[in-house]
């Protein structure tokens, strides 16, 4: 029974999600609009459950590059109304459109001459009649079996909150440095902000051998300096090559006489690189890409500045 119920429960709010499919239209559009040419920030208002959704649209509308806030009607009506200024949007919801704290702030809104974009489950409540958009959030039934706790409906709401949002910031062209600025803290800051050149190998610590040297002395500069591997540089110090653990073994395989050849025999030619000033998120990106643990890091693509170890992402947490 257990497993039914929420069965039953995800089901309904699936299908609640994809109703709401038909609520992108020019209305949607522009509501978008609105809030792209604003010269303000957004301001998500609602009560209850309500709220507690306009709390987390207003906070992913804020990491997606759109100044916003959310405002409590309730506070709003003794003072907190104080926090819109002309120029701002209001995003209001109510699924019944007659919240009477949010209703009561509503003439107040409209005489600031404030844009106000509703989001309810009923076109013809107060609230959509003091709209300028209104988003219907239709939904079939609650998946609370008295059809009472706000469930389907704010499941509903929050995945048109985040419509909105993405919609802005791809009209936007926000990139991955527009984002690092508001995520400066935690995994995600950590990849979105650190480069390839806070964390890598530089000086003394790169392994390098020529195109001339030893294998058996190639083999002591790469467990030396302990990334499992070598870069090979040619006459003009350019780097040519890799040599790996994988490739020793390799090279092992076909002749067991490998120590006194040269390291360009036994080299990977072409070896992967990546700019100092990349993101660390990226080099990681190529390390899976490519099955390879190990990037040097050439701001031309041929001249060593550094060398990146997954280790090293993984230390720093990018991993």
């Amino acid at each position: 029974m257990i497993i039914s119920n929420a069965k039953r429960v995800l089901e309904i709010e699936a299908n609640a999600i994809m109703g709401m499919i038909s609520v992108i239209d020019d209305d949607f559009k522009k509501a978008v609009e609105y809030i792209l040419h604003s010269k303000g920030k957004v301001v998500v208002t609602g009560i209850g459950k309500s709220g507690i959704i306009c709390k987390k649209i207003a906070s992913t509308l804020a990491s997606t590059g759109t100044p916003a806030i959310f405002l409590h009607p309730a506070e709003a009506a003794h003072g907190d109304l104080g926090m819109i200024v002309r120029g701002d949007i209001i995003i209001a919801v109510s699924y019944s459109g007659e919240s009477q704290e949010l209703v009561n702030i509503l003439p107040v809104i409209k005489r600031m001459g404030i844009k106000l974009i509703c989001i309810t489950g009923n076109k013809s409540s107060t609230l959509s009649r003091f709209g300028d958009v209104v988003l219907a959030v239709n939904v079939k039934e609650e998946a609370c079996p008295l059809g009472l706790a706000p469930t389907a409906s704010t499941t509903a709401t929050l995945a048109l909150g985040d419509a909105i949002a993405i919609s802005l910031l791809q009209e936007r062209n926000c990139d991955e440095e527009d984002f690092s600025r508001v995520h400066p803290g935690g995994s995600l800051g950590r990849k979105l902000l650190l480069t390839v050149g806070d964390m890598m190998h530089t000086g003394d610590d790169i392994p390098m051998v020529r195109d001339d040297t030893l294998v058996k002395d190639a083999l002591f500069e790469i467990t030396s300096k302990r990334v499992g591997a070598a870069g090979v540089l040619d006459g003009s110090s350019h780097l040519i090559g890799i040599i790996t653990d994988g490739d020793l073994r390799r090279a092992l395989e076909k002749d067991t006489n490998i120590l006194n050849k040269n390291a360009r025999d036994i080299m990977t030619i072409a070896p992967k690189v990546i700019a100092p000033d990349a993101l660390a998120a990226k080099a990681l990106h190529e390390m899976e890409k490519h099955s390879i643990t190990t990037l040097f890091v050439c701001k031309d693509g041929k001249t060593v500045e550094g060398i990146v170890h997954i280790h090293d992402l993984l230390k720093k947490g990018v991993v």
